[in-house]
């Protein structure tokens, strides 16, 4: 079965940045899956960098602001869709107002740094391409498989490295984990629909993790459930 969520990596500036640089003292960033739909994230920057920024945002609904004198052929596309909003000049103090997240991805380093210090001052998460240790996060190489979502990061250690972990762990986890996840969210929403029961309830959850759908899809043998057979599945599993 193919996925619609292809394996990707994304190998985040800022990590090559302290790569290079040689830094030795580990820091320790706190992982977060963060809801940005329809909340406004602004990129300052219209290149390739800029590009690979937005992508990720726009599949997650945010709504994108990109500011820069010019854009990549990638990101001019995405404006000429209407999938995200361009301001046609450079960076102003004032552009982050509003905003939720910030990305500073020009290839101006001073740029980058004011754009930086605004988002400091708003109290804004920013991610600084050119430079790491001027922002407060780094994306991390990202593994989808549906609802599932594997992040990993080597708090700039090794990208290359970083890059080989996430292809292992695609290897473990194959596609079958997409229509699995799927499965598992029918059969939990129709439990919270059927049973009032707390009790009962997270009994149900209990069963529904120990079903064998997983190997059943790996081996091309799982066939989809029915309403009435979830309900059926329900009722049986009631009791003790």
């Amino acid at each position: 079965m193919k996925s619609s969520f292809p394996v990707e990596w994304k190998m985040d500036e800022s990590e090559l940045e302290l790569w290079g640089a040689g830094v030795s003292v580990m820091k320790k960033y706190l992982p977060i899956m963060l809801d940005v739909e329809g909340r406004r994230v602004v990129i300052v920057g219209g290149g390739a960098v800029a590009a690979r920024k937005a992508a990720p945002l726009l599949e997650a609904g945010a709504e994108l602001v990109v500011i820069s004198p010019s854009l990549s052929g990638t990101l001019a596309a995405m404006a000429d869709e209407g999938r995200l909003q361009w301001i046609s000049r450079p960076y102003a103090p004032g552009d982050l107002q509003g905003a939720v997240l910030v990305y500073a991805a020009s290839d101006d380093r001073a740029v980058n740094e004011a754009v930086a210090g605004e988002a400091r001052l708003l109290g804004l998460p920013v991610n600084v391409a050119s430079h790491a240790e001027a922002g407060t996060f780094i994306t991390p190489g990202v593994l989808r498989r549906g609802r599932l979502t594997v992040s990993v990061s080597t708090s700039g250690a090794g990208p290359s490295a970083a890059a080989e972990i996430t292809q292992q762990i695609a290897g473990l986890l194959g596609e079958e984990y997409e229509p699995y996840l799927d499965f598992l969210h029918e059969l939990r929403t129709a439990i919270k629909q059927l049973e009032p029961a707390a009790e009962t309830r997270a009994r149900l959850l209990r069963r529904l993790g120990k079903l064998d759908v997983l190997n059943e899809l790996r081996q091309g043998t799982f066939i989809p459930w029915t309403p009435e057979e979830i309900e059926a599945w329900v009722a049986r599993n009631r009791v003790e």
